[in-house]
């Protein structure tokens, strides 16, 4: 069921930015609804409407890639607006738009250069969050009325065995700023270079964070194995041989029923069946590959 609260919040938001909300196009729903302006007097502005609850992240966001462009970082930036806006329950940000024009996602190999470079940049002059994997993951569980309550008990129980694991870990690269959510498919093209989108989660913690999901995605969403090995070559580390990705690829399984939960929990059929399957896979320890939505 959509919010019925969110056209009124995405017009004033975009009125009080000086822009024209007529003609939006939605682009994504998952942790944001996504909007892009239309072409005429607006082109290339992409809003995001989160709730107001994630404001400290948007500003985060905002800070965070104006410092990463000063660097030279490539990454997507803020639109030229005073921003973030904040009304009716909800906070809102703009984007400069990326037009891909079909030429689908960069592969894995971007992805690992860009990576590389983020993790040898200083310190950013934004205070980040220390990393905290799955911390509202059990409070989204409980919260949930479409699957059984064994799925939910096995899935809270899976959770805690995961993060006992986790840290127990030692993690041979270090600390320091991580994307938080990196995988290729928030890598977009810019003409000939390729940016590292999508900055709602950086958060300082150990590097090997930012490797697992490539290579969850290898198991998950049929990345193939010389993209697994062109990420390692162009990172210049294989994390697949480190004896803790198993555990990280299991949180990340974890992580990705996030947005279903959501979507499920206000009436999409397609998300709350989407995250039964997944779930069922995860109860089997089975390696399936999952639909990408």
């Amino acid at each position: 069921m959509a919010d019925p609260v969110l056209p009124k919040v995405l017009d004033l938001a975009c009125r009080r930015a000086g822009l024209d909300s007529a003609g939006a196009t939605p682009l994504r729903n998952h942790a944001n609804d996504v909007h892009l302006l239309p072409a005429a007097g607006n082109s290339g502005i992409v809003v995001k409407v989160a709730p107001q609850s994630l404001r400290d992240r948007a500003n985060r966001a905002v800070r965070l890639t104006l410092w990463l462009a000063e660097q030279g970082f490539p990454c997507t930036v803020p639109a030229q607006i005073e921003q973030p806006v904040e009304l009716l329950g909800h906070v809102v940000t703009f984007w400069r738009f990326y037009p891909q024009q079909d030429r689908g996602v960069p592969d894995a190999g971007y992805l690992g250069g860009l990576l590389r470079k983020l993790h040898r940049l200083p310190v950013p002059p934004v205070e980040l969050p220390r990393a905290a994997p799955l911390s509202s993951f059990a409070d989204i569980v409980k919260a949930d009325t479409t699957l059984p309550e064994q799925d939910r008990r096995w899935l809270i129980e899976e959770r805690d065995h995961l993060l006992a694991d986790f840290g127990q870990l030692n993690f041979p690269l270090g600390t320091g700023l991580i994307h938080g959510d990196a995988y290729p498919g928030n890598t977009l093209w810019d003409g000939a270079d390729v940016l590292l989108g999508d900055w709602d989660e950086p958060v300082w913690g150990p590097r090997e964070l930012d490797l697992a999901n490539t290579v969850q995605g290898g198991i998950r969403f049929g990345r193939s194995a010389a993209e697994l090995d062109a990420f390692a070559a162009a990172y210049g580390y294989d994390v697949r041989d480190w004896d803790g990705i198993c555990t990280l690829v299991r949180m990340r399984d974890l992580h990705t029923l996030g947005s279903f939960f959501r979507r499920a929990g206000c009436g999409d059929a397609g998300a709350a069946a989407e995250l039964e399957r997944r779930v069922r896979s995860l109860r089997r320890r089975d390696r399936d590959t999952w639909v990408a939505a």
